[in-house]
């Protein structure tokens, strides 16, 4: 996997990613869930409880990848 970025195998749920902010308090993990489903948790503290957790479909994953990425254009 990608520098700064953990994959581990869920068994029969789908995989999650574990990615490396380089914070101790920040961190954000994505659950991609079978049917395309990803569950996007954000944790703003070095405990185990997220401070927020989004249900994204696989077409919000890519508007929201898009716009974090600069390459979403309003057409």
């Amino acid at each position: 996997m990608g520098q700064g970025v953990h994959m581990q195998e869920l068994p029969g749920i789908g995989k999650r990613y574990d990615i490396d902010l380089g914070s101790a308090t920040q961190r954000v993990s994505v659950v991609v869930r079978r049917g395309d489903i990803r569950d996007l948790y954000v944790f703003t503290s070095k405990g185990d409880e997220p401070t927020a957790v989004l249900e994204l479909s696989r077409e919000q994953a890519l508007k929201l990848g898009a716009v974090l990425t600069g390459t979403f254009f309003e057409g």
